[in-house]
């Protein structure tokens, strides 16, 4: 039986609710639409906010070759399969203006294939047997450096016309010359005005404190309402507020990125290693892992983990994390879960010194209560006459170590530590370090 999902999801920008600023009358998408532009572009935005609508909405209106691969699972064989067929031998480099929109006409027609040319003829009959190739890639933030690289050429060549759909800032996401070629258009979460035109379009005849309860629960993300109406409706029938708090616990009940279970597991995850629990951390790491989490996401934890936990007890686990996250980056999934694992051992076993973190949160502790007390004059620096005439850095001597001891004029404890405070007056006694 088919989804309800794909039962009411529109198939032309007429139908589609919401992102007004992107498919509005005169917008970018439905000038796009509406003018056969063929261009890459990223679709960024939260979960259910039409990212693979919109995708495909624009890919049907080129009558594109529209091929729909996730990150999470595809990789350069995938890529390959797609490029490889159908495709003339040879053919004009494609020129894009700014922006990725395809600048020569003349070059390719409207709808992206190759022309022929002959010679002296003023007519221009287009390649009607080759249709443009689109690749929705969703989740494109999860592929790593090397497979954004490969997918790169095609893209610039116009052999492949790209639509990235990610909830992660492509900025941080994206290397540089794939994202220059695209047209980022940021998504919103639907409106709860929005919210209720979708729910109705599923259910026409829903009740009112029904609609009112999915649309609080859903929180702009149409998907989940779909699917716990869905589901609601294949275990008791009817959609009642009841009903439908009970479908949320069966169809949810799961790892969220955005609820209460992500926040359970990753602090199970560190708290573990803190404890020196390799394996429960491991086992936690396979729970994110298993429900999707972003394994860059896990690994910039171990990399706050190594400096938070572990400090100078054993300062080359910073080195050792940052070339964890670095590896992760680089390989991605699956391969990049034995990286992972690695580090998990490796910090779990370490020694454990939270000495720096706690100066740390200490000194800006005093920052907050004190705001900004002076610096000492004497550890001013004394750029102009005028400041060393009112006393900028009169009074410091460089605390050298044997020196203080022979001339008694480098107060010093014999290690490059002066034993005077630096601090401004107010805290000059403080005490944040404590190794």
């Amino acid at each position: 039986m088919e989804p309800l999902a794909a039962k009411i999801r529109p198939k032309k920008l007429s139908d589609f609710v919401g992102q007004e600023h992107l498919t509005g009358p005169s917008k970018p998408l439905r000038a796009a639409v509406e003018k056969k532009h063929l261009f890459s572009f990223v679709l960024w935005g939260p979960p259910g906010s039409g990212k693979t609508t919109l995708a495909r909405i624009y890919a049907k209106s080129l009558d594109a070759e529209l091929h729909e691969l996730s990150a999470v699972s595809a990789g350069k064989d995938d890529i390959k399969k797609i490029v490889g067929t159908d495709r003339p031998p040879s053919r004009t480099p494609l020129k894009f203006a700014e922006r990725g929109v395809l600048d020569a006409e003349a070059e390719r027609g409207v709808f992206g294939a190759a022309k022929s040319l002959p010679l002296g003829s003023e007519k221009v009959e287009p390649f009607k047997s080759v249709r443009p190739k689109v690749l929705f890639l969703d989740e494109i933030h999860r592929f790593n450096k090397a497979q954004q690289d490969f997918l790169l050429p095609h893209v610039e060549s116009g052999e492949l016309t790209l639509i990235g759909a990610t909830t992660e800032n492509p900025s941080f996401e994206i290397i540089a010359p794939l994202l220059s070629r695209c047209r980022v258009f940021v998504l919103n979460p639907h409106s709860e005005k929005e919210m209720g035109k979708i729910i109705k379009r599923a259910v026409p005849k829903i009740k009112k404190d029904a609609l009112e309860w999915l649309v609080a629960m859903a929180d702009g993300d149409a998907r989940q309402a779909i699917s716990v109406i869905e589901a609601a409706q294949q275990l008791y029938g009817t959609l009642t507020v009841e009903n439908l708090k009970n479908a949320v616990q069966s169809k949810f009940l799961r790892y969220d990125k955005k609820g209460e279970e992500h926040y359970n597991i990753i602090s199970a995850f560190i708290k573990s290693m803190r404890a020196g629990q390799a394996d429960a951390a491991m086992y936690y790491l396979v729970r994110m892992l298993d429900a999707g989490e972003d394994p860059k996401f896990i690994a910039r934890r171990m990399v706050i983990f190594a400096s938070e936990d572990i400090g100078l007890a054993q300062p080359t686990a910073l080195v050792v994390a940052n070339e964890i996250f670095q590896a992760v980056d680089t390989i991605g999934l699956p391969e990049a879960a034995i990286n992972l694992a690695h580090g998990v051992a490796y910090l779990s076993n370490s020694k454990k010194d939270r000495s720096a973190y706690n100066a740390l949160q200490m000194a800006m502790a005093d920052v907050k209560k004190y705001g900004s007390l002076p610096v000492p004059l004497k550890i001013r620096n004394a750029v102009t006459k005028l400041m060393d005439d009112i006393g900028y850095g009169q009074g410091y001597h460089l605390p050298a170590p044997g020196e203080a001891r022979q001339a008694g004029k480098y107060p010093s404890t014999g290690s490059g530590q002066a034993t005077e405070s630096y601090l401004p007056d107010k805290i000059k006694e403080k005490k944040y370090f404590k190794p």
